[in-house]
């Protein structure tokens, strides 16, 4: 099934000449314009975008850069640290191309000293990224702390675009040009707050940036296939990791801010080799304190850019956390195919069950789409589920519906439970496709507007006839002016 899924078609992402063909006269006859019509299809189409990190000392304006790159102000911008965010990746568009954008700044943490909290955030961003653009203040030139950074990506090896920031004017280049000495290429001088010089750095961004999302993933058929072990400090990841490996692989290593190169791990489970991306022993301090949290989200978006799938686990004994809840949306919104491990289940009483039970049908309701095991990473109880659960849900992550298939599906939902009128009009679906795999991401065309509480209604429907275990969908939905309609 999946030389089928990916066969065919990479000029219309992953629809075949045929089905394309058809799909086009379909929206030609509802009178829709086909640039655009085309234009929804590439957008919805792409694989797993490419990830741009912005790393650099405190205060020399990362977050300021992202807001400009995002092009509007999404990244929290405060003089004082200890600002801790749930989010630290975006998505960004540059003449056309759509990427992801890995935000290091709005934490720095005094008593670590700031070379060692620097090095401990461009590590973790560095290792999801495909490019780094490297902030440096160019009023004040390069420092010690810089040049730190600059050894730490040499031996990254990922491109880096030079940002030489803080230049306001013409006056300013000058202090731009002394960052030749880094030894990273040319600085591109650039003002984050007034947005002067930010195109220029951007084009060079994009040149960095891999083309093809492919490439970012890695899709080489018969390579192991990558996954991320999640979830907040002390769940058990190190335990689990090491019980699956059947051997001591992972050290939690107590020192904060020491780099080291990611290991990921090759372990064989259930006969099959995995790799999985190394998440367990993000490197704490008890003087850390909300700052922990903070590395915590660097380290798995690092890790869940670079899997597949996520295994999040959860500390079955203790009540299901906002930590918790705000991983398993992390790995949903980098739409990877998703498995919740609850650990400590040989510890449960009958009441904590109950419990448990109750917690997660109201707090994570949301997901019930995911595979689910109880395992013990202590006796290594249920390991042997794992393996079905994770190969559930990379199926559902790849699973393609035929176009014919899908309208004749939306037919009958638009027949059976129409979108409920509002303001004297009913909007309806006229017809979909499905884009792209990995996750499934699906288009439709409407003659009228959604709303969230109908497309929520599709989205369940597409799960009760198509499955799709264990994987985010993404759906999106475009209204178009009709123009001409055919009679």
């Amino acid at each position: 099934m999946n030389d089928q899924i990916h066969s065919g078609g990479d000029e219309h992402g992953e629809l075949g000449d045929a089905e394309y063909a058809e799909f086009m006269e379909l929206a030609a006859q509802e009178g829709f314009d086909l640039t655009e019509v085309e234009g929804d299809l590439a957008a919805a189409g792409h694989g797993p975008l490419p990830v741009l990190a912005v790393v650099g000392r405190p205060n020399v304006g990362k977050s300021t850069l992202v807001n400009r790159i995002l092009g509007r102000r999404e990244a929290v911008v405060e003089d004082r640290p200890g600002v801790t965010r749930d989010r630290v990746t975006y998505e960004a568009e540059w003449s056309g191309r759509r990427f992801k954008v890995v935000d290091t700044g709005g934490w720095e943490q005094d008593v670590l000293g700031i070379d060692a909290s620097v090095a401990a955030q461009a590590e973790f961003a560095i290792e999801a990224a495909d490019a780094v653009v490297f902030v440096v203040d160019a009023t004040v030139g390069a420092t010690d702390t810089d040049e730190a950074v600059v050894k730490l990506l040499r031996r990254a090896g990922k491109p880096v675009v030079l940002c030489a920031n803080k230049v306001d004017g013409p006056s300013g280049e000058a202090d731009a040009a002394m960052l030749w000495s880094l030894g990273l290429g040319e600085p591109y001088p650039v003002s984050a707050l007034h947005g002067r010089g930010t195109g220029d750095m951007l084009d060079a961004v994009l040149e960095a940036l891999p083309e093809a999302p492919a490439q970012t993933f890695g899709a080489t058929v018969g390579g192991p296939r990558r996954v991320a072990l999640i979830g907040r400090p002390n769940v058990g990841k190190s335990s689990l990791l090491n019980k699956v490996a059947g051997e001591e692989r992972v050290v939690v290593n107590e020192m904060a801010g020491t780099t080291r190169d990611p290991v990921d791990e090759m372990i064989e489970l259930g006969g099959i080799t995995w790799k999985f991306v190394d998440t367990a022993g993000i490197r704490r301090r008890v003087h850390l304190q909300e700052g922990a949290d903070y590395y915590a989200s660097l380290r798995t978006a690092a890790a869940v850019e670079k899997a597949e799938v996520a295994i999040v686990l959860i500390d079955a004994s203790e009540s299901i956390s906002v930590q918790d809840q705000r991983i398993i949306s992390m790995a949903v919104e980098a739409g990877r195919a998703l498995v919740i491990a609850y650990n400590k289940w040989d510890t449960l009483d009958e009441e904590r069950h109950y419990y448990l039970e109750r917690e997660i049908e109201t707090e994570l309701g949301q997901i019930q789409w995911a595979p689910r095991v109880n395992v013990s990473a202590r006796t290594g109880r249920h390991m042997e589920k794992l393996v079905p659960a994770i190969e559930t849900a990379l199926a559902g992550w790849e699973t393609r519906i035929p176009t014919g298939r899908l309208n004749s599906f939306l037919g009958e939902i638009v027949a059976s439970h129409p979108h409920p009128i509002r303001g004297g009009k009913q909007p309806r679906i006229l017809f979909g496709t499905q884009a792209g795999t990995r996750p499934p991401r699906f288009v439709l065309f409407a003659s009228g507007f959604l709303e969230a509480g109908y497309r929520r209604f599709i989205e369940r429907r597409l799960r009760e006839e198509f499955g799709f275990e264990g994987t985010p969908l993404q759906i999106s939905v475009r209204v178009r002016e009709k123009r001409g309609r055919k009679k």
